[in-house]
């Protein structure tokens, strides 16, 4: 079968068009991809703002200090804990009723946490001493996911209280996104899309829980209503991208 010039080059030209188009759609979702730690319109409409640009780490500092511990630093648009010792991070501002939105990311055997809610006061000596724990954890390989109850210390837990309602968490080296609603004492734990734990502060399940817990002897442990909200240093390497929060 012959086939004249002209439709060779009608079909060369069409080859071309349908190549830079998927060419133009990598790109769109290679910069789409490009967008951590910025709002969407959407975002911005619904109320949120930013607790991390991606470059600096000055809406945060260290728990019971003025300054970001040494150990704490931003690697590749994210807050990284690169040592041990650093100390907890916390929020500048304290909040009430709000939604919390992060990534995070876990080393090989690592553990970190979220902890909410959490007090300065000079009678309490840590974060956790007051804030109730959205675990963050290698459930593979990290001991603390077999110790517990239940599977209340794994990714995603509210740790050593109330495990996950479903699985959710992605391997090691892979990004977890979370959403955290805290609202009028009614906590929700999302992580990857799920609702995974859903509790209410101070009612008679919760201070059940909290007496067969490793937070019985620690009288301010999810009492207090307003506070900051920190990253947990567990020594073990750890990121975290994309923090955005609303007030409700």
């Amino acid at each position: 079968m012959k086939i004249s010039l002209k439709k060779v080059k009608l079909i060369a030209i069409a080859v071309l068009a349908v190549s830079a188009s998927y060419a133009g759609v990598i790109q769109v979702q290679k910069t789409a991809a490009k967008q951590d730690n910025t709002l969407t319109s959407a975002e911005k409409k619904a109320g949120y703002t930013l607790l991390f640009d991606g470059k600096t780490i000055n809406q945060w500092r260290g728990f019971r200090k003025d300054n970001v511990p040494a150990g704490w630093t931003v690697e590749d648009g994210a807050i990284t804990l690169t040592g041990k010792g650093a100390g907890d991070l916390i929020t500048k501002n304290q909040y009430e009723n709000y939604e919390l939105l992060l990534d995070w990311k876990i080393s090989e055997g690592g553990n970190s946490g979220i902890i909410y809610n959490v007090s300065e006061d000079p009678q309490y000596g840590a974060t956790y001493h007051t804030g109730p724990e959205m675990q963050v954890l290698d459930n593979e390989k990290h001991p603390d996911a077999k110790q517990g109850k239940n599977g209340n210390r794994q990714a995603g837990a509210n740790y050593d209280m109330i495990p996950l309602s479903t699985p959710a968490v992605n391997p090691v080296g892979q990004w977890n996104h979370v959403k955290l609603v805290v609202n009028k004492g009614h906590v929700e734990h999302w992580l990857n899309g799920k609702k995974v734990v859903e509790y209410q502060l101070g009612s008679p399940e919760w201070e059940a829980l909290v007496k067969e817990s490793k937070f019985a002897s620690m009288p301010g442990y999810g009492k207090i209503k307003k506070g900051h909200i920190a990253l947990q240093d567990h020594g073990d390497k750890v990121w975290y991208k994309n923090i955005k929060i609303r007030q409700l």
